[in-house]
């Protein structure tokens, strides 16, 4: 809220349509009204897993190597969206690319 005005975000309804919470007559609108978001950029991020290591052994990797990371296979991985935790998901292949699917969204704080 700012002053007296009311500034909640949007209900979406799942179908690409959402309401406006007002004091006033509701009035529905469509995803095409959020068309000026629609080329904000964000950084997503997909975390496989982390591993700690000196400098020295970094410079002595060659293709192929593998490191350890601190998860187990089919653990799930965590989606950042500008550096902030937002789902958690799994790897999946898609046509020979790799992709990511959310299984969980993280609420945040805010």
């Amino acid at each position: 809220m700012i002053g007296d005005q009311d500034l909640s975000l949007p209900q979406l309804d799942g179908t690409g349509s959402f309401e406006m919470e007002t004091d006033g007559p509701v009035v529905a609108k469509t995803a095409a009204d959020l068309e000026q978001m629609f080329d904000v950029p964000v950084t997503v991020s997909a975390v496989l897993g982390h591993s700690h290591m000196p400098v020295g052994d970094v410079m002595r990797l060659a293709p192929g190597a593998v490191l350890e990371l601190d998860r187990r296979v089919g653990e799930a991985i965590d989606i950042f969206v500008n550096d902030r935790l937002v789902a958690r998901g799994e790897v999946v292949l898609v046509d020979e690319k790799l992709g990511v699917t959310m299984t969980e969204i993280i609420k945040g704080d805010r």
